[in-house]
């Protein structure tokens, strides 16, 4: 079928047209851009806040750690940066104050879930040894002083011979098998072969953990096993 061409006025018409519009879009609605407005996230006053800093404070702690410090120590806590980089002994002296308040406030409250979980597992799983799970916090302490975390590994006869001499003096310890894979039987099986005192486990006054990467982050040199406590928010291996 034959079709009349356009004429050039209806065809330069068209052209303006087009023109026009893509020279003026469509804009979004304004509940769209408030929207997208909206800021996500903690403000530095909020995060300070919890950590009983002013909102200076905060940004110092956050540029301490965009220098070295934060390639030396990447993980640390706001109150620990502020304390070892404190340029006065006034203002070390506030933060170790802050800290140990907090940390004194943590171990309360982790010590009263550990008492509860305890009773938990006591109830549920009767007889079986209670093991840290990959996505499980740091066990709690009994006091404000950090527990000593023991590093062992399969067929490893000094990571036996320590555990007993940690045990046998009675003192409240975390153990930590490196490479378990997060086999909860692997664990309990090493915990039988160093003849690990089941009541103290249940207990809690020692406890068995999967590594979850923790000998890894640490960077130690050395072999098992291997003794760390915390000091001043950092581990520290113990000779």
């Amino acid at each position: 079928m034959n079709r009349t061409p356009l004429s050039p006025v209806v065809c330069l018409v068209s052209l303006l047209s087009m023109g026009a519009a893509m020279s003026n879009p469509v804009t979004a609605p304004s509940q769209d851009r408030d929207t997208q407005s909206i800021p996500l996230g903690r403000s530095h006053s909020e995060q300070a806040a919890s950590w009983g800093l002013t909102e200076q404070e905060w940004i110092r702690f956050e540029r301490i750690q965009a220098g070295p410090r934060g390639f030396w120590s990447p993980n640390l806590d706001p109150l620990t940066a502020l304390g070892v980089e404190a340029e006065t002994d006034q203002e070390r002296q506030r933060y170790a104050d802050l800290q140990v308040a907090m940390e004194a406030k943590r171990a309360e409250r982790e010590l009263a879930y550990q008492n509860a979980y305890t009773v938990a597992w006591a109830k549920l799983f009767p007889g079986l040894l209670p093991i840290q799970g990959m996505a499980s916090p740091p066990p709690a302490s009994s006091s404000v002083a950090p527990r000593p975390a023991l590093f062992v590994e399969d067929h490893c006869p000094a990571c036996t011979a320590e555990a007993q001499r940690l045990q046998s003096s009675d003192t409240e310890f975390d153990i930590y098998l490196v490479g378990s894979q997060g086999e909860d039987e692997r664990v309990r099986s090493w915990a039988r072969q160093a003849d690990i005192d089941p009541s103290k486990v249940q207990r809690r006054q020692i406890t068995l953990n999967h590594d979850r990467g923790r000998w890894f982050s640490l960077g130690a040199p050395g072999p098992l096993p291997a003794t760390f406590q915390q000091v001043n928010g950092q581990w520290q291996r113990l000779e």
